[in-house]
């Protein structure tokens, strides 16, 4: 194929990635990474009230995962890829500039659970429960927030000249000369791996939502589903990028963290199915009722009723048992905690 050719049937990188609306600036990178965590909720509710949820769960839970997953996701990346930021000629400052790029979706999931873990505890559900509701809608989450990398020009990958290359702006080829010491000229086609892992989250989201379905996975196997199908396809990608990033023992950090949280994933699948085969009965914590902290605080209100009284039943119901009467509604069968 003549260079003519391959040049017209390539990607083009779109010409801005910042728009202003009057003062404001709207970042596409930002813009995609909202309208992931967008479809990602949309997704996860309609999958967690399948599973017996109730649907103003996901948002409150969201509430606590989204800005720890943030931030982990940050922390992560300065860690990955400390040079622009530490190394020589970087700026520490720089690290918080977020709307600039750099997530890192370890620490993104890493944090992100912990905001999760804590979301489930006060509704009263299960994290493994919300994780497999979660785990197809993050995928696609992943997928739309890749595109930011494409309006950025961002973490492509090495020389190609398949027909699909990616157009990249002559400045930014020359900064990536600077940083890593090559020598690409101007019009150099690089492999989309922005693309590539847009179609490889998609199809495994895809794949996900069928096995799901198909044989009922439970106990958090649709989480690690997840992170052994993403990590799979994340390997041979990261692989052919060649922005800067640490090195360990010949190969990018990210292809590490991937085999070994791959490896881990597949491990766990397994023992969990063997151990707890099937889908868990409701999505409550064992001896909890999933509500949250302000229905507990109502429930608590029934206290200005009469003694052996319950508010919802004015003529007193009683419950009869074999060791007596018990009063229904009264200090003697408190509201759970969330």
């Amino acid at each position: 194929m003549t260079t003519a050719a391959r040049i017209a049937t390539s990607i083009p990188s779109p010409d801005e990635s910042v728009w202003h609306l009057g003062p404001v600036p709207l970042r596409a990178y930002a813009l995609a990474i909202l309208a992931g965590i967008v479809v990602a909720v949309w997704m996860t509710t309609k999958r967690w009230v399948a599973r017996g949820g109730e649907a103003d769960d996901v948002l409150d839970i969201a509430f606590w995962a989204v800005p720890f997953g943030i931030v982990g996701g940050r922390l992560y990346h300065v860690f990955s890829t400390p040079d622009p930021y530490f190394g020589e000629g970087g700026d520490p400052v720089k690290a918080l500039y977020i709307w600039q790029g750099g997530l890192g979706i370890w620490g993104a999931v890493a944090l992100g659970a912990v905001g999760a873990w804590i979301g489930c505890r006060r509704k009263g559900v299960r994290l493994s429960s919300f994780a497999d509701a979660l785990a197809p809608g993050l995928l696609v989450a992943q997928a739309i927030g890749r595109l930011g990398n494409w309006f950025n020009q961002e973490l492509f990958g090495a020389p190609t000249t398949l027909p699909w290359g990616l157009e990249i702006d002559p400045d930014v080829i020359e900064q990536l000369n600077a940083a890593t010491g090559t020598s690409f000229a101007a019009g150099t086609l690089f492999h989309p791996t922005f693309l590539y892992e847009m179609l490889w989250n998609l199809g495994a989201a895809a794949l996900l939502i069928w096995l799901d379905r198909r044989y009922r996975l439970g106990h958090g196997r649709v989480f690690w589903a997840y992170v052994a199908l993403y990590t799979l396809g994340r390997v041979w990608i990261e692989m052919l990028r060649i922005d800067t990033a640490e090195v360990v023992l010949g190969l990018r950090l990210n292809v590490w963290t991937s085999i070994v949280l791959g490896l881990l994933a597949l491990v766990a699948f397994v023992v969990i199915g063997r151990l707890r085969p099937g889908r868990e009965d409701g999505v409550a914590l064992p001896g909890r009722e999933p509500r949250d902290q302000d229905a507990v605080e109502a429930a608590t209100e029934t206290d200005d009723a009469p003694r052996g009284t319950d508010a919802s039943d004015p003529e007193g119901a009683t419950d009869t048992t074999a060791t007596g009467t018990r009063a229904t509604g009264t200090d003697q069968d408190p509201a759970p905690h969330a």
